[in-house]
C-alpha cells in the first residue's frame, strides 16, 4: 500500500469545496487513499526510530487530522490538503522536545528536525551550547554545512542581538526557534512502496541525528519541572 496522486487529488478537492458534507460523503477514500497508507508508512519507520532514540514515538494512530484548527487564524477553512506526522515525546508540541516529521501534500513533502515551538528555556539553552562551541553543536553544524538541502528555518531576530559572534554561528544564536528542514518534489519516492518510503526517510533521518543530539543536548539543560 503506497501514496498515491490520487490521495492528493482528493486532499486538494477535499480543501476547495470547504464542505463537512461532502466530507462526510467522502470519508470511505480519505481512509482509503490518504490514512491507510500514511499510517503505514508510520509504522515501517519504527526501526530507524528506535536506532535515533526509542523515546520518540512511533504510532500509526496519532497521524495529523484532516480539520485545521482555525482558533488562531485569519483563514477559517475546515480542511487541510496536507498529511503530517510527528516523530516525538510526549504529547506536548508546543514548548515540548524537539521532533522529526514529514509532512506530505500535492505540492510536494517536507522532513526535518526541530521544534515545532521552542520555549525560551530550550533556545537559551541552544544558544548556550552555540557560544560555548560544545563539541555537539559543532558536529549538527558540520552536518547541516555538509547537506546543502538543508535549511535552518529558525525564527531569526530582525535585529542581531549578538553582534560579537561570528558570521557562521549568527544563523544558531540570533533566533527564536530552531529547526532544520528539506523541501522536495520528488513524488517517485513519495509514491514509491511504503516501505521503499520508509528505508529512504529512515536514512535521512538517520543522517539528521547530530542535529537531534544537538537539541537533545540542549534539552537536557533545561529545567522542566517549572514549565
Amino acid at each position: 500500500m503506497n501514496l498515491t496522486p490520487q490521495a492528493f487529488d482528493f486532499l486538494l478537492e477535499n480543501r476547495l469545496k470547504d464542505s463537512k458534507e461532502w466530507y462526510r460523503e467522502h470519508k470511505e477514500e480519505h481512509r482509503k487513499l490518504v490514512v491507510e497508507p500514511f499510517r503505514d508508512f508510520v509504522a515501517k519507520m519504527q526501526p530507524y526510530i528506535n536506532e535515533i532514540d526509542p523515546g520518540l514515538s512511533c504510532d500509526p494512530k496519532r497521524i495529523s487530522r484532516i480539520y485545521r484548527d482555525t482558533r488562531f487564524t485569519k483563514d477559517k477553512s475546515v480542511f487541510r490538503d496536507n498529511v503530517w506526522y510527528s516523530f516525538m515525546h510526549g504529547k506536548d508540541l508546543y514548548e515540548g522536545y524537539p521532533v522529526y516529521f514529514l509532512d506530505a501534500s500535492p505540492r510536494g513533502f517536507m522532513y526535518g528536525c526541530g521544534y515545532y515551538k521552542a520555549s525560551t528555556k530550550s533556545i537559551e539553552a541552544l544558544r548556550s551550547l552555540v557560544l560555548n562551541h560544545d563539541k555537539a553543536y559543532l558536529k549538527a553544524r558540520k552536518t547541516v554545512e555538509a547537506h546543502k538541502e538543508y535549511k535552518l528555518d529558525c525564527n531569526p531576530y530582525k535585529k542581531n542581538r549578538f553582534p560579537l559572534v561570528s558570521e557562521k554561528e549568527m544563523p544558531w544564536v540570533n533566533i527564536r526557534d530552531f529547526c532544520v528542514i528539506v523541501e522536495s518534489k520528488d513524488f517517485d519516492l513519495l509514491f514509491s512502496d511504503t516501505q521503499k518510503l520508509a528505508d529512504e526517510m529512515g536514512k535521512r533521518f538517520i543522517e539528521m541525528k547530530p542535529v537531534y543530539d544537538f537539541l537533545m543536548k540542549a534539552e537536557a539543560k533545561v529545567d522542566r519541572t517549572n514549565k
